[in-house]
């Protein structure tokens, strides 16, 4: 996924980006709403991630500030685990990037670009009960707040932005 408009640019990470990415991780607040994963975990997702560009469609990006190209924050875009005929979509962001419009820039640009690879499946996001401003992003951009999801070790928030 390439996508840049005045505001964002979302884009595939470098190998030498990794410290970027795991220092994102770093901050409590950051990380509050997330399941807890170790140096070792976060590792693997960034591997992941850069053997999934080669593989298809659905990985992780970085968000980069379009003004100075300082880093924001990840992204994602994947096949729903809960419901494989979904598809997933969410996104970290460092707290110095918080309550300044970029969350939904990029719920935005994920939305389109899951939009245009024409799978025909909804396209959902879950978020911890209490992550009030991710779920305001998620409404303003036009998804749904439906049941709780549960999983095994706790609820979560679950929205839909159905197809047309």
């Amino acid at each position: 996924m390439y996508y840049k408009n005045d505001i964002i640019i979302i884009r595939e990470f470098t190998p030498e980006e990794f410290p970027l990415f795991s220092h994102l991780f770093e901050n409590e607040n950051v990380t509050r709403y997330l399941p807890y994963k170790t140096q070792e975990e976060y590792k693997e997702m960034f591997d992941k991630a850069l053997a999934d560009y080669k593989e298809g469609s659905f990985s992780r990006w970085g968000v980069f500030n379009a003004e100075n190209h300082d880093f924001v924050g990840m992204c994602l875009a994947r096949v729903f685990l809960d419901n494989p005929e979904q598809i997933e979509i969410g996104y970290t962001l460092g707290e110095n990037y918080w309550g300044k419009g970029l969350g939904t820039e990029v719920c935005k640009a994920l939305v389109e670009y899951c939009s245009s690879l024409n799978h025909q499946k909804d396209i959902v996001a879950v978020t911890d009960l209490d992550n009030i401003g991710s779920q305001k992003v998620l409404l303003k951009s036009g998804f749904n707040r439906t049941e709780n999801l549960a999983r095994e070790d706790r609820e979560l928030a679950y929205f839909i932005l159905q197809k047309e």
